[in-house]
């Protein structure tokens, strides 16, 4: 019996040896001019894979030391940036001269999950860097293509520190890109602040390349794109706390009525008071302190009204002037997870949740 049973094993083994040295003898030579371009990335968990049939134009992906490419293998294309930008919310009333306040961070609502629309995730350890280097709130980063400045040609989100630089989700590095050394007009926005993009392509490569939007010599798209801080430095404009685009005081859809809406909404607002404040990581945070506030001292509305009244453009001084971003409307964003809108890269957490569940086919 057992004389038979390792006959059959060796004849298996046999046949399986046979069948390899055909398919090594005989396979098919593909030629690379005559495939067809095809595949899909598909995403299980945290695990993406890019896929396709032998095609010319390849996918490639890299996990930490890990790189994987499918179809014909090109080079690795990567460039680096290290951009530089401040938000006006948190550098009003600083508690170091020349660096942006954490308090998100340190009051532990910041959270470790991006609110932009690409839904990076970073390790909770991140947020408990402290100094300078501290997580001030999540950004959005575009690359825009150089002939072409509504052609977003790569986006992600990334990490605002404290002095200002731009990181990686590890909260240290660089920024890198998967895309090829030439010249990109640099894109910066955050949720509640008017966005920013420089007035020129910049030349970027493989070595890290310095954007520093706090520079008040940096040349930025439109007039008037920031705001000169007290101490000389430039900073995004705060008050967009309706994703518009626009800072308006009064009139229609104007943020004052946003703040005042949502703090009567807030469910902690038992008595529906103006004068509530509402905590968290809210939109309507002007400054960007923890709470949001429509009326009293220190409240987010009239930090509204000071940049509309103070606005070099408004000459006049009025109150229903209002401040439009200065970047250019995308038209085109290759490879974006855009959901319902490349121009407004910020999703409320009701807004996600809907979309998750349409996803799913869940529309309860």
């Amino acid at each position: 019996m057992k004389n038979n049973l390792k006959l059959i094993i060796m004849k298996k083994i046999s046949t399986i040896i046979a069948i390899l040295t055909c398919f090594l003898n005989f396979g098919q030579t593909i030629i690379k001019s005559s495939i067809d371009s095809g595949g899909e990335t598909a995403t299980n968990g945290g695990i993406s894979i890019l896929y396709t049939i032998g095609e010319v134009a390849i996918q490639e992906t890299t996990i930490g030391t890990l790189h994987i490419s499918e179809g014909f293998i090109n080079p690795v294309l990567k460039i680096k940036v290290n951009p530089k930008v401040f938000l006006q919310g948190p550098s009003l009333n600083p508690e170091t001269a020349g660096l942006m306040n954490d308090d998100l961070r340190s009051l532990n609502y910041l959270p470790t999950t991006s609110p932009y629309t690409d839904g990076a995730i970073v390790a909770a350890s991140v947020l408990d860097i402290t100094g300078n280097n501290a997580i001030v709130d999540w950004v959005w980063i575009e690359l825009r293509d150089s002939t072409d400045n509504t052609n977003i040609k790569i986006a992600q989100s990334a990490l605002l520190q404290r002095d200002g630089d731009v990181v990686a989700l590890d909260g240290v590095s660089d920024l890198s890109f998967r895309l090829a050394n030439s010249s990109y007009f640099v894109v910066l926005k955050h949720r509640n602040h008017l966005g920013v993009m420089s007035a020129n392509p910049i030349a970027l490569s493989a070595a890290v390349n310095m954007v520093d939007f706090t520079n008040s010599t940096f040349s930025t798209f439109g007039n008037n794109a920031q705001v000169e801080l007290a101490n000389g430095s430039m900073a995004l404009w705060t008050g967009d706390t309706n994703t518009n685009n626009l800072v308006k005081f009064s009139g229609s859809s104007n943020n004052a009525n946003v703040i005042k809406d949502a703090i009567l909404a807030d469910p902690s607002n038992g008595f529906h008071a103006v004068t509530f404040t509402s905590t968290g990581y809210l939109l309507f945070d002007v400054d960007m302190n923890g709470s949001g506030k429509f009326s009293g001292s220190g409240n987010d509305s009239n930090i509204i009204k000071d940049n509309v009244l103070s606005h070099p453009s408004n000459g006049f001084g009025s109150p229903t002037y209002t401040i439009s971003a200065t970047i250019p409307v995308a038209t085109f964003a290759r490879g974006i997870n855009t959901n319902d809108s490349i121009n407004n890269i910020y999703l409320p957490p009701s807004e996600k949740v809907r979309l998750e569940n349409e996803a799913i086919g869940n529309n309860d």
